[in-house]
């Protein structure tokens, strides 16, 4: 290479698009005209105004934001129409008029909320919580309610409704800052005062966005109104272009016209509010099919964005023939080609997306940041050689990921736009500014059908939850479509587009995020409940009887985190592979890929937890991401920490394919462990007698995975998995019927 050739790619940049999608599930109950749950406005209070306000500060930072019309319609609803939800009306009775159910209540939902950095901050919020307990079942709540007195739920009021504020509001806000100083003993004026704050607050959002919009410094782009899958909406068959076996609904749901009624009406809002059509699309879940291309294209969308294994996917046969790595074919954008419409596509990196939502909130904000920076650049130096301007898309959830960070992320993306604000080899750039500047220059031979999970649709059909509530969707809009052919005439019109705007409701994507065992939350029963109202209603509105099957939960049982408990004694050879089918067996399994909450991490380091005993011995593999080498193994730490027995602590380390395991009580080094090993798996036991446990104990215990001592994760996320040091009876009792 001449010296001037490798001098002018020295200096080429490598661009940066990042989109923060925000959005939340329509809450509201048409019928009763009452929001279920407040995330709405709680988020609208943390997350919306200043993610996009922080830019100010970083002027030559560029970035979009994608708004989901129906977040923008809830909020604008609490703005304009004073809507209230049901923890406002808890929060708005006065404290000493509460009945026994409403302090119950208080007691159970004022909680919800990151204890680590929304409540424990607050002397007095985690006093309350002490003093409630840290579980909030109904009968813990049933013993406690009592001992609560008005001013511990006026007090509890406030903090919940407080603490939901962002830092920025809490730092130049006098009247925040008083309550913050005062601490405790509010007064109900002052919870008035604070609840009206909220309104001001998300008056602001709306304003904000369209305002930096108008500067160029952001591009707002937008989803389908009510966050369908667009491409299970045009026909749910199309879950078999990637999952041939998997088991679909009893009804065959093809409504492609409602998959355009939703792009349309989000295009027709987006202008509504922010003066222009959208030019841009995220589309639901980034779940994609050629299907729905020629209608996205006719409502003037020029780009939509997925996930990386989309493309991947797309181009499989291409990258195994020419032996593609990613540095050739994820940094650039392409074009898509069907029914003679063409549309623009980026794809996510989601390594780099995933550090944001899912690591970096445990690490030092200035060490994340320049982790970050630093794997941009190594993108640039692998991919700026055969690239003219290599471009890094990173995709992710906007508002859930920060009460995770302390000071709500403050901290991070100070850090972060200063760095990108000074570095001259990383220029960020909002989507369609790049598109203008660098079209595609490469077709895909096909669009591969999935999302941004897995590449597959799986999370939101196929299990048994999920199919019921596709049957109940594909029912009541039959129900509908044969009211209105037959006695349309006789029927309100407004009455009519409500029961429209319920079914379009009812399409999106969020009620089957929860169902199935994919995914689980605090509110699952509410989601449940919502859904399931969104279609009686239709009924209601048409005059008619809901069926009584949509009063009975789909949530039919609780779900577990353990996939299989201990069943048997087992003895199996540490050697790190997997010896014989039979080894694991009998073992307990915590599977990572089954669990998963709000977000969604798509490919965590460990993916499977297997423990299990013998008479004296405790046992436990980890079973790894294959996308792991032994280099990037090296840097890892994976550690076994154990709240009963409290204190202990194993570390395990496996440098150069080497195994090593070491015992510490209360930080102290005990003595090393002989039985570990690693080959394909990980795989470790140590006597009972050197936990200092016997017969009947429990053992409980989490994993931790760290680099260079920063945690990238720890499983489970919740409450530890455990069990108790079996007996010589254990076998007996387990198969005693």
């Amino acid at each position: 290479m001449d010296p001037v050739s490798s001098s002018i790619k020295s200096s080429k940049p490598v661009y940066l698009c990042t989109i923060w999608h925000m959005h939340q599930p329509y809450y509201k109950d048409l019928v009763k005209g009452e929001y279920r749950l407040p995330w709405v406005r709680m988020h609208g209070i943390k997350d919306y105004f200043d993610m996009v306000s922080i830019l100010r500060g970083f002027p030559s930072i560029r970035q979009n934001f994608n708004l989901v019309p129906c977040l923008l319609e809830q909020i604008l609803d609490y703005t304009e129409n004073q809507t209230k939800d049901s923890y406002l009306d808890l929060s708005l009775k006065p404290a000493n008029t509460l009945n026994q159910q409403e302090r119950r209540r208080i007691l159970h939902y004022f909680f919800f909320a990151e204890w680590e950095n929304m409540v424990k901050p607050y002397p007095r919020y985690w006093q309350l919580l002490k003093k409630r307990g840290f579980q909030a079942d109904d009968r813990q709540i049933e013993n406690v309610e009592r001992i609560f007195k008005p001013q511990d739920l006026l007090d509890l009021q406030v903090f919940f409704n407080l603490t939901w504020f962002d830092p920025l509001f809490k730092r130049t806000d006098p009247f925040l800052q008083a309550l913050l100083q005062k601490g405790e003993n509010f007064t109900e004026e002052e919870k008035g005062l604070l609840l009206q704050k909220q309104i001001e607050v998300m008056k602001s959002i709306v304003p904000e966005y369209r305002d930096m919009s108008a500067t160029g410094q952001i591009e707002i782009s937008t989803t389908p109104f009510y966050h369908p899958i667009l491409p299970l909406l045009c026909n749910t068959s199309r879950a078999r272009d990637t999952c041939p076996k998997i088991e679909l609904p009893k009804n065959q749901f093809i409504h492609p016209e409602d998959a355009r009624k939703q792009i349309e009406m989000a295009a027709a809002y987006h202008e509504k509010l922010f003066g222009k059509k959208p030019v841009g699309m995220w589309p639901s879940e980034g779940s994609v099919s050629e299907e729905i291309i020629p209608i996205i294209v006719d409502s003037g969308i020029r780009w939509i964005a997925t996930d990386e294994e989309i493309l991947i996917y797309s181009m499989l046969q291409t990258l195994v023939k020419e032996k593609k790595e990613k540095k050739d074919f994820l940094y650039k954008p392409y074009r898509i080609e069907v029914d003679g419409r063409s549309l623009n596509m980026i794809f996510r990196d989601h390594g780099l997306s995933d550090l944001i939502g899912f690591v970096y909130s445990k690490w030092n904000p200035e060490d994340a940041a320049q982790d970050l920076i630093q794997h941009i650049h190594r993108i640039r130096e692998a991919a700026i050689a055969d690239q003219e301007a290599p471009l890094v898309t990173i995709i992710l959830d906007g508002e859930n990921a920060w009460e995770h960070y302390k000071n709500d992320g403050w901290d991070f993306f100070t850090e972060l736009y200063t760095l990108l604000s000074r570095d001259p080899l990383i220029r960020t750039i909002t989507a369609q500014d790049y598109l203008d500047r660098f079209p595609p220059k490469e077709t895909l031979p096909r669009l591969h059908a999935g999302s941004w999970i897995n590449h597959n649709f799986r999370i939101w059909i196929g299990h048994e939850e999920d199919n019921l509530s596709w049957d109940y969707l594909y029912e009541t809009r039959e129900f509908l479509s044969r009211t209105l052919r037959e006695k349309k005439e006789n029927l309100d019109p407004q009455k009519i587009e409500t029961a429209w705007k319920e079914i379009y409701i009812a399409e999106g994507s969020d009620w089957n995020w929860w169902y199935g065992d994919d995914h689980s939350s605090q509110n699952d029963r509410d989601f449940d409940e919502l859904y399931r109202k969104h279609l009686a209603n239709v009924y209601t509105l048409m005059g008619e009887e809901p069926p009584d099957k949509l009063l009975v939960p789909i949530i039919r049982k609780k779900k577990v985190e353990v996939t299989s408990e201990i069943s048997a004694f087992m003895h199996p050879t540490i050697d790190g592979a997997i010896t014989n089918y039979y080894e694991w067996i009998s073992a307990a399994l915590y599977d990572i890929s089954a669990v998963g909450g709000t977000m969604h991490q798509t490919d965590s380091i460990v993916q499977r937890i297997y423990y299990g005993f013998d008479l004296q011995n405790f046992y436990l593999r980890l079973d790894t991401s294959q996308r792991l080498n032994q280099a990037i193994f090296q840097d890892l730490t994976f550690q076994v920490h154990f709240m009963e027995p409290k204190g202990l602590r194993i570390v395990m380390e496996f440098p150069e394919d080497k195994a090593s395991a070491r015992l510490f009580q209360d930080g102290k080094e005990l003595e090393p462990i002989k039985e570990v090993a690693k080959t394909k798996i990980i795989e470790l036991g140590i006597p009972f007698k050197k936990l200092g446990v016997s017969v009947n104990d429990r053992v409980s215990f989490f994993v931790l995975v760290k680099r260079k001592n920063m945690e990238l994760e720890k499983w489970p996320m919740g409450p530890s998995l455990s069990f108790l040091v079996p007996s010589a009876d254990f076998e007996k009792i387990m198969w005693s019927v």
